[in-house]
């Protein structure tokens, strides 16, 4: 088998065998394949296409290039959750608890943030203390006691989509839905769930822009789910805005346990649920999705689902004062509130914008090798459908320099007004199951 007729089939439209798919990313993960012939088939697949099958031949490969998690030690239906990113998202802070609560085992490898603020390990070392480093046995035996544990992920997890990914942010094929659809695939099935629920943003903080495309992701990865045996439920999410009012790493832990103990941030909690309740009933735990968001609504409400936080916080060698007392969490320097220069109704706030203006901050990194500063962030003090007077305060910025002016600027760039009241936003556009 040759390289070089992988590419020609594929650039003429054919659909590619499993041998095929399998021999390019064994020989391209083991550096018999040099760059240059996988950049040419990358752009045939991203012109091409891939079947639905095809594409989850090819998300097999990039499982089997490398180590999967047994979590058979794990009592119980495991499920994962996974969102495509987005501002202000700290939804598995609230869902992990959540699911836990209602007795369904939550083994969460999660990876950090790179972009406008940090993963969800970057949130959770906000807690001083808070160890995401666990052996494979530590890491089971904490989801069989607490129900819900959180660790980085392996470093030989889908290693093909490692340097698949690396080659196609240089190479123009990122926007490539086969190829976005097998790389977050790859490394969920890799991470031994027996279900996946996924949480697909769309909008200007996404990486999908326009509701179209993120249907299509939605589905392509729901396919590959059903291809390989994995129930797989997909939920395509608003990204217009940021989600929340806060944005950053320790004030992005102080919202999630806000509603954790019952806050009404509805937006925030709204997705939550829908989440979890999905999760607790692909496990078996409800028997319909009604009766499974009613428990989970009584979870929150009654303390159940932040008493899970605390233990698990505790479990992982966290300090839990600071979930007890939230001002001993990190402090920033300053307080700046940003105000606006114009009024009207707030009709479009710029996620990316707002995430970028956190980054520049210190909350998030624009390399790999930048350090995070869980501090810093931003609170949203206006949203969508929000009316304005000129003078009103637009953001708070957590800031170590008392002058933050590229952020100032970034959020001022953000917002959008006009005259007349402005529909909010719709939070849940579709569910899309196999």
């Amino acid at each position: 088998m040759r390289m070089v007729d992988i590419i020609y089939k594929k650039r003429n439209g054919n659909e590619l065998t499993e041998a095929e798919i399998q021999f390019f990313i064994e020989g391209y993960t083991k550096g018999a394949i040099p760059d240059y012939q996988v950049s040419a088939l990358m752009m045939a697949i991203y012109f091409q296409g891939m079947l639905p099958h095809e594409t989850a031949l090819l998300t097999k490969a990039m499982v089997d290039s490398g180590e999967s998690i047994d979590l058979s030690a794990i009592e119980g239906y495991k499920v994962d959750k996974h969102s495509t990113g987005g501002v202000g998202d700290k939804v598995t802070l609230i869902v992990g608890p959540l699911v836990a609560s209602a007795g369904v085992p939550v083994a969460k490898m999660s990876g950090r943030g790179l972009g406008h603020t940090g993963g969800t390990l970057d949130k959770l070392e906000s807690i001083d203390g808070f160890n995401i480093e666990m052996t494979e046995e530590q890491f089971i035996d904490n989801v069989n006691k607490h129900k819900l544990a959180v660790t980085g992920q392996t470093g030989n997890l889908a290693p093909a989509d490692k340097k698949l990914y690396a080659l196609r942010d240089v190479t123009a094929t990122v926007e490539s839905i086969p190829l976005i659809a097998g790389s977050i695939m790859s490394k969920k099935l890799a991470s031994g769930a027996d279900s996946i629920v996924l949480d697909v943003k769309t909008g200007s903080g996404a990486f999908m822009k326009t509701l179209e495309d993120s249907e299509a992701l939605a589905k392509e990865m729901v396919n590959i789910g059903k291809n390989l045996g994995k129930k797989t439920v997909a939920i395509i999410s608003d990204m217009n805005q940021p989600l929340g009012f806060e944005v950053g790493n320790a004030n992005e832990i102080k919202e999630a346990i806000a509603i954790l103990q019952g806050a009404k941030v509805e937006d925030l909690r709204l997705l939550s649920l829908e989440i979890a309740t999905h999760m607790t009933v692909l496990a078996g735990a409800y028997s319909d999705y009604d009766e499974a968001y009613a428990a989970l609504e009584r979870n929150l409400e009654n303390g159940k689902a932040f008493e899970v936080f605390r233990q698990f916080v505790i479990a992982q060698g966290g300090n839990i004062d600071m979930i007890d007392d939230l001002n001993k969490l990190p402090q920033a320097a300053h307080h700046i509130q940003v105000t606006s220069d114009k009024e009207g109704y707030v009709t479009k706030i710029d996620a990316e914008s707002i995430g970028i203006a956190a980054m520049y901050l210190g909350a998030g990194r624009a390399t790999k090798d930048d350090s995070i500063n869980h501090a810093v962030g931003i609170t949203l003090n206006k949203k969508i459908g929000d009316i304005v007077k000129k003078g009103d305060v637009l953001v708070t910025l957590h800031a170590d320099t008392a002058k933050p002016d590229d952020s100032v600027r970034k959020v001022k760039e953000a917002y959008c007004f006009k005259e007349g009241s402005v529909e909010r936003p719709t939070l849940i556009y579709k569910v899309i199951r196999d």
